[in-house]
Parts: structure tokens; sequence; C-alpha cells
């Protein structure tokens, strides 16, 4: 990816990744990207008002024609509604209200999964070794404001991004201590998906039920501090390990579901801002505990994406394509 400084023309799109707590955005050609912004979502009242402030702050004077738009939730016809936060949009009148001849909208981890082949090596970080088959299906996801989960599928006419919202699929607790949380979940939410620990919230919520469940009255915490106070506080330390745990089993089970021979990208916000506090050796162990088909996923790549931009490389290759 890279920044272009030059004035915009038509071969130029707008391209946006709407998340639970942020919307970035920026212009883009192909691979080149300029005039990027990130904005609180909470700044604006709807996403039309986001995307009109966006253009009018242009100083170029060209309106784009074009725009590509990645949100964090389902994208099952024209009425959207964006998981995590208010906002909710028709696309046939957002398209009308940016007087925009095409519109492309997707869930955020299509648009993620549609530039794992952009990628460059700087882009990625290795968390299990690997070697991935050719033109094996790739498994994508990412714990965020939410969690997100995509793949890449190969046929005859090439690839193509795979849609879902496999983080809303219920969360599996593998020992005792897991089968605790869940219980203790189960009687705060009635019902315990994965996103409910795997995510930033979700740290903050697996820290309050290690504290219930050992008889202490929880803090308030956000996950920053969680991660912070990990390696010196036990339960802070004992709630980044689980998380580390469970999103290794979780990533495994989505590459065994997948057949993700072709490996796993896992992106979002939340391992980044861990840093060496995640546990890796951990996540690779639980990756790999699937009794009979531990060896099925021992050649399977895991990376972690580093590339912040990943949705709006994505985005760029969706809009080349519509």
């Amino acid at each position: 990816m890279s920044i272009d400084r030059s004035e915009p023309d038509s071969t130029w799109a707008l391209v946006a990744d709407v998340g639970g707590t942020n919307i970035r955005l920026a212009l883009a050609s192909d691979e080149c990207f300029r005039h990027q912004k990130t904005w609180l979502c909470s700044k604006f009242e709807t996403i039309n008002d986001a995307l009109k402030a966006y253009v009018e702050s242009i100083d170029s004077g060209s309106t784009p024609s074009r725009a590509s738009i990645a949100v964090a939730g389902p994208v099952t016809g024209d009425l959207v509604d964006i998981t995590n936060q208010s906002w909710s949009f028709s696309i046939e009148q957002l398209r009308d209200d940016l007087e925009l001849e095409t519109l492309v909208v997707v869930n955020d981890f299509t648009a993620q999964a549609a530039a794992i082949l952009r990628l460059d090596p700087k882009d990625t970080q290795v968390l299990k070794e690997g070697k991935a088959a050719d033109h094996a299906t790739i498994a994508v996801l990412g714990p965020g404001t939410g969690l997100g989960v995509g793949g890449l599928v190969y046929s005859s006419r090439g690839w193509s991004p795979l849609s879902t919202e496999g983080g809303h699929a219920s969360l599996a607790a593998t020992n005792a201590r897991e089968w605790a949380v869940v219980e203790n979940l189960t009687e705060r939410f009635g019902r315990v998906s994965q996103v409910r620990v795997l995510s930033g919230p979700g740290l903050v919520n697996l820290y309050q039920a290690l504290c219930q469940i050992d008889g202490v009255s929880p803090n308030e915490v956000t996950p920053g501090e969680i991660v912070q106070r990990s390696g010196e506080d036990p339960l802070s330390t004992e709630t980044v390990r689980m998380f580390s745990g469970w999103l290794g089993c979780m990533s495994g089970d989505l590459a065994v579901t997948l057949g993700a021979l072709g490996g796993v990208y896992i992106g979002g916000g939340v391992l980044p801002r861990m840093g060496d506090k995640f546990d890796r050796e951990y996540f690779v162990e639980r990756f790999l505990h699937k009794g009979r088909y531990r060896d099925y996923l021992k050649p399977v790549p895991v990376l972690l994406v580093i590339n912040t931009e990943i949705a709006h490389l994505g985005l760029a290759a969706l809009i080349q394509q519509s």
C-alpha cells in the first residue's frame, strides 16, 4: 500500500471502513491511497453525515463517483444495521444522497479477506509456522470492538471473499475453568457467543467473570488496563492467558470448519495492542488441540495482520471488480 499525494481524478474511489468505534476513510486508486482520515463514529448522527463531511473535506473539488464501504455487521439486503453501534442505513438512499454511480457495501471481514493476497510480508507477523497449501481456502478473523470472521475461497473463476457472522457462534468451553466462565456469562447475557469473550469488550467480560467466580469484587477496568496489569495482577494475567487460549481454540475450529489449509489470518485491533502479553505458545497449543485432527492442522500457518489499512486494500480491490 502506498500514499499518493497527487490530485484525484475519476479513477479515485471513496473507501470507508466502518467499525463499532471508528470510521476510517480514504480515496483509493488501485493500491494507492490519499486523504486518509479516522473519525469517531460517535461524532456523527448517521453514516450519511460522516461520508458527506468527508467529501466536503476534500480540497480538490473532485467528488468521487464510486464508493466501497465495509461495515461491522451483516449485509443481507438494502437496509444495513451496524453491530455495536447505532448507525443503520439504506444502501440505495446512501447512493442517492452521495450522488454515486457505484456503491459497494460489504461486511468488514469480507473486505479484509479480499485484501489477503495483496498483503506484503511486512504486513504480517507469524504466530504459528506452517506452509500454506496452493489454492486452499484461507480463514480470516479478528477481535476488535466485535469479532469478525471471513474467508477466501478459490474456484475456477479465481478467488472469492466469503462473508460470515461466525463471531456470533456459540462459545465452546474445554475445561472446568472455562465452563465456569460460560456459566457466569450465561447468567448475565442468556447466551454466550464467541464475541462475548474474544473482543475488546470481551476482555472486560472475561475479567469480570473470573473475579466473580473467585469471589473478588471486579474493578471498573478497560481492556488496555487488563493487558497492562497482566504479569502482575493474577486475575488480569489469567484473563489474558484465557483469551489467548480461547482465540487459539476458535481459530483452530474455524480452520477445520473451512478446511483452511491456505492459512489463518488474524486481524482486528486487540492483538497488536497486546504485544508480548499475548500468550502465543498457549494460543498454538489450543489451536492444535483437535484430537484426531491435530495432524490436519499442523501444516497450517497462522499470521497476525499488522497492516491497519487492510480493509481499505480489500475495498480498493472490490471496487475495481464492480
